[in-house]
């Protein structure tokens, strides 16, 4: 079952102060406040680490993946994947930003 996502782009004037002026709605694990996606490195970064978060269960990955496709979308991020289980199993190392 395909979960919703909840991620939304955040677009903060000035500078952040701390990873914690970030609202939940940032994360790829937003529960756990786990892998920000706040630009496309972040996202990029987010897909290659997937596989490495630990302390989540099955339904946070389904969240996850959700927000990180809809990042990778407004980031305008390469992405091929239609399953997390498909993360880190063939890393691409040179995710492309479309342009």
């Amino acid at each position: 079952m395909t979960k919703h996502a909840t991620w939304k782009p955040h677009e903060k004037h000035g500078h952040l102060t701390s990873r914690t002026d970030l609202p939940d709605s940032v994360f790829a694990f937003p529960g756990q406040r786990k892998e920000p996606l706040t630009d496309a490195a972040h996202v990029r970064n987010a897909i290659a680490r997937f596989d490495q978060v630990d302390g989540v269960s099955d339904a946070d990955r389904d969240v996850a993946f959700a927000n990180i496709q809809k990042a990778a979308k407004h980031y305008e991020v390469e992405m091929t994947e239609t399953d997390w289980r498909e993360l880190g199993k063939n890393p691409h190392a040179h995710r492309a930003t479309k342009k």
